[in-house]
């Protein structure tokens, strides 16, 4: 009886965690969709043509702000809760790695050419001079579901997955899931849009293929914005992640450059400074390595990088070797020098002449061995152990 309480107790105490995890803009989303539906059903609104996205209405009427408004309405409470439980998961992840504000990007980016590719298919099949098909541009659609399968292409292609289980029923191939996906919920309820979901698709398969990159603007954009003042308050926010500290990259890695090296998934931090509307191969080359495809540049950089430390450090192990050597033989001289008076400027220079002198009668070279006694600070057992590492 008391495991049951504390269970019950517990629940709430998760629920907590788990919604205090999402982050800032994935959570707006779902609090914004959420209100609307409930506004909506307090005051009776069901007059969706008025905001759904009609392909005839948007061209005719130029009523452009149905991109937006059909993406934020729900027709069914079971719309907008398998819609946001479906995008918490994906929208998390995604602004995580690329940052609050990039996320808020990339959903109006898909709104807009989800709606673009809608009208452009709509009209294409409904004036074709082989069978004309007007049903599509007179379909109301609503929903967040076209950007839910947008997101569901860019993360199955950035998890480097094989395979994916369509509602733990049945695996499937990863580049096949979405479509799949497409097909079952088409067969299961078929009131929904077709060409929504279809054209959410095909814009993250778009996006995915870099097709969209001369849209998307560098780190130095996001950080502007996000240093400005009216944002100071979002910015904040515990929840909020910056696009400095999310992906450095001013887009995930696309087709093209994932499969441009065999290292799949790489993981790692992510980031560099990048100009605005940077184009695909300069973001190549600086793209994190948390993303596919990156891990051998970063790595020849670093191995260049790492060969140049190696010969200073070398250097440096040498001079501490000669030091210890100096010590080892010498024992407490250089105790007693430390404690010696300070010698003349002239018995410096006839000190450091008669040890040059001293190191020519060996055998070594005028000019190296003084080079070697200025080296060592007037130390001759330390010169000749430079001037014999040079021999060698």
């Amino acid at each position: 009886m008391r495991s049951n309480i504390v269970s019950e107790a517990g629940l709430p105490t998760r629920i907590s965690q788990w919604w205090g995890a999402v982050p800032f803009i994935t959570s707006s989303v779902v609090i914004v969709c959420g209100f609307i539906y409930l506004v909506c059903l307090l005051i009776g609104y069901d007059s969706f043509t008025e905001i759904c996205f009609l392909p005839s209405a948007v061209v005719s009427q130029f009523q452009v702000y149905r991109i937006y408004t059909a993406i934020i309405f729900h027709g069914s409470l079971l719309h907008v809760l398998f819609n946001m439980l479906a995008f918490v998961p994906l929208g998390s992840e995604l602004e995580r790695i690329m940052g609050s504000l990039r996320l808020l990007h990339l959903v109006v980016l898909l709104a807009t050419t989800n709606a673009i590719l809608h009208l452009l298919i709509a009209f294409v099949v409904a004036y074709n001079p082989l069978q004309p098909y007007p049903l599509f541009i007179n379909e109301c659609a609503i929903g967040f579901s076209g950007i839910v399968f947008s997101m569901i292409v860019i993360e199955t292609n950035l998890s480097g997955v094989q395979s994916r289980s369509v509602f733990g029923l049945f695996n499937v191939p990863a580049k096949w899931y979405a479509w799949i996906l497409l097909v079952v919920f088409q067969i299961l309820m078929t009131n929904v849009s077709l060409l929504g979901h279809l054209c959410g698709i095909l814009s993250g398969f778009a996006y995915t293929y870099g097709l969209f990159n001369f849209l998307l603007a560098g780190s130095s954009f996001y950080s502007s914005i996000e240093s400005s003042s009216f944002l100071s308050a979002c910015v904040r926010r515990p929840r909020y992640i910056m696009c400095t500290g999310g992906s450095p990259s001013s887009y995930l890695p696309t087709h093209s450059n994932t499969n441009t090296t065999s290292s799949g998934w790489a993981s790692g931090g992510i980031l560099q400074n990048l100009s605005s509307l940077m184009p695909q191969r300069e973001t190549a080359d600086q793209d994190s390595q948390r993303f596919p495809g990156q891990g051998r540049t970063l790595g020849s950089a670093r191995t260049q990088a790492a060969s140049d430390s190696d010969l200073s450090l070398q250097a440096r192990l040498l001079d501490d070797h000669l030091s210890e050597g100096r010590q080892s033989t010498a024992d407490n001289v250089g105790s007693a020098r430390a404690v010696a008076e300070t010698p003349t400027p002239n018995q410096i220079s006839g000190s450091f002449d008669e040890m040059v002198e001293k190191l020519v009668t060996i055998g070594f070279e005028k000019t190296q061995a003084e080079v070697a006694l200025a080296a060592a600070d007037g130390d001759p057992n330390l010169a000749v152990e430079i001037l014999m590492s040079q021999m060698e």
